[in-house]
């Protein structure tokens, strides 16, 4: 006999039978009662349910598995990341914005007078604060359960007695070793080198990797609840550095760091709330382009050419504002209320047509990453995101450390005059947003993908998959995607219909189909989802193009 809410999560109806799994080499929605912990890597997952296992909450989970992720997918993340996140904690939302600054040297006329044209991609003016140790610790100081330094035992023990390598990030190790052979050359980048390459290669898949100078930076962090990464030994480690590799890191712009608790927006879509964290992130994206398609019918069919027009269109509107007035809210007049006020969103969706157009921002009115989220039993859910951004962040790992630095200012523009122009103690355009789901004031769960300009793309993709389509978590990951990358061209993954593909060509689209598909083709995104049900249990998925997985108990 059926129980309460077995196959129903907020009145959503959620198919678990054969005709749920159109998509072939994917995997079923992981259910749990007590606990879920979703990340891009096995061992994180575990790490994060170990703490619920021993009395933790969902908080406890999230800052475990993001410090383990650290040491077992460091390509994509680091010690020296960023992070954001969205806390349920039973009654409301809390959004945490985990972001760097600029170093106080990063002035524009720096750029200029070394003939830059755009801030490097590598090296250390690509280099912010990075902000994900102090995350981790106003986290856990507002709604952390456990011992701070109990978070951190599950990553120490990884990275001082060794782990086995994962598939997808012994693949993207040896990707970077090629590149960086000859895109990184100076003393700054030795650190790297000797960190990641002792042996002169990368590791391979199953090798047992550990990183002693890693462990002993976390456990430096775990102890002074972060003060060592911003105000004492670290700190210090991290300038000497920087001073003596032609860097502008201080010990001043470290100590200067701090989180910001922010307010999360959201707009409304079938019924339901969707909800980012403002600006400087691009979450603002994903929202306007659910609120234009709030407006328009998609069809029936997820496999349709409409329905990928629709969505396709709205991003590029949405994105065509982002880009034009997204930057640090403390430094520029950010119109996030406009960017979503009913009329202007209105505006926005009349010009999408039933042809591909090329974007162009709009005058509203004025008023590399890793993803991972946790549940527990008592109904406290996480959705969070830490980055280093573009593989390996910025290529400088200060030696003896593991503190591999982010390269966030990379998000800056060296434009005059523009709002997101790099600056002192300015926070870039970033692309690392998670996201929310509600409905009628009660939490429906978290969610998010990872991959720079993917992300909003992938956030529409899988509300639209659940909301619009009745998708459990893991098929909504599981679908094929689409990304928009620039004027017309869109790139297609291959499990996308022949007659899909036909139907935007049709239409004006500039179509382009992914050479690898998507199992090793990680630029569409990685993604976790947790769903509560109305009974209180979980139902979570996990990105099938990476390692990862969903676990509960």
């Amino acid at each position: 006999m059926r129980g309460k809410g077995a196959l129903e999560i907020n009145r959503l109806p959620v198919s678990l039978g054969p005709d749920d799994f159109p998509y072939p080499s994917r995997r079923m929605p992981v259910i749990a009662r007590n606990g879920v912990v979703a990340t891009s890597s096995p061992l994180a997952a575990q790490a994060g349910l170990r703490m619920l296992l021993a009395g933790g909450n969902a908080v406890d989970a999230a800052i475990a598995a993001a410090a383990t992720l650290t040491v077992v997918q460091p390509w994509v993340n680091g010690i020296g990341s960023d992070a954001f996140a969205i806390v349920w904690d039973g009654e409301r939302l809390h959004g945490l914005n985990g972001s760097g600054r600029a170093p106080a040297a990063h002035a524009p006329d720096l750029f200029v007078r070394l003939g830059h044209a755009q801030v490097p991609m590598r090296g250390w003016l690509s280099v912010t604060v990075p902000g994900a140790p102090a995350a981790w610790r106003d986290l856990h100081g507002r709604f952390g359960k456990l011992a701070f330094e109990r978070l951190f035992e599950p990553a120490v023990a990884y990275a001082e007695e060794g782990f086995a390598l994962e598939p997808e990030t012994a693949r993207e190790w040896a990707a970077a070793q090629l590149r960086f052979r000859d895109q990184l050359s100076g003393p700054e980048f030795e650190g790297w080198f000797s960190t990641f390459m002792p042996e002169g290669r990368a590791a391979a898949p199953g090798e047992i990797w550990t990183m002693p100078g890693h462990a002993r930076s976390l456990r430096l962090i775990a102890e002074t609840k972060a003060k060592a990464f911003y105000e004492g030994e670290l700190a210090e480690a991290m300038a000497a550095f920087a001073a003596r590799t032609g860097g502008y890191l201080t010990e001043a712009d470290l100590a200067a760091h701090e989180s910001t608790w922010v307010e999360p927006i959201g707009v409304r879509y079938r019924g339901y709330d969707v909800w980012e964290l403002p600006p400087n992130g691009q979450g603002i994206v994903a929202l306007q382009a659910l609120a234009m398609l709030e407006g328009l019918d998609p069809g029936q069919q997820r496999e349709s050419s409409v329905s990928y027009h629709l969505q396709i269109e709205a991003l590029k509107l949405a994105f065509a504002d982002a880009y034009r007035y997204v930057a640090d809210p403390d430094r520029a007049n950010v119109p996030v209320a406009g960017m979503l006020a009913p009329a202007y969103v209105a505006q926005r969706r009349a010009l999408i047509a039933e042809e591909a157009a090329e974007p162009a921002p709009g005058a509203p009115p004025r008023g590399g990453t890793v993803y991972l989220c946790a549940a527990d039993r008592d109904g406290m859910m996480v959705s969070f995101i830490q980055s280093n951004y573009l593989g390996f962040g910025s290529g400088v790992v200060v030696p003896g450390t593991g503190i591999s630095l982010q390269n966030r200012g990379r998000g800056f523009t060296l434009e005059p005059g523009h709002p997101n122009q790099i600056g002192p103690g300015k926070r870039p355009f970033h692309t690392i947003i998670p996201g929310f789901l509600t409905r009628d004031g009660r939490a429906v769960g978290p969610f998010g993908v990872m991959g720079a300009a993917m992300q909003p793309q992938g956030h529409v993709q899988v509300i639209a998959n659940q909301l619009d389509y009745g998708m459990n978590p893991q098929t909504a990951l599981d679908a094929p995607r689409w990304q928009w990358t620039g004027g017309r061209q869109v790139l297609l993954e291959r499990e996308v219909p022949p007659d899909v593909v036909e139907g935007l060509k049709r239409r004006g689209h500039e179509v382009s189909i992914a050479a690898n598909g998507p199992l090793v083709n990680l630029g569409f995104g990685r993604g976790q989802i947790i769903r509560r049900l109305e009974n209180g249990a979980y139902i979570a998925g996990s990105e099938p193009r990476a390692d990862g997985c969903a676990v509960g108990f």
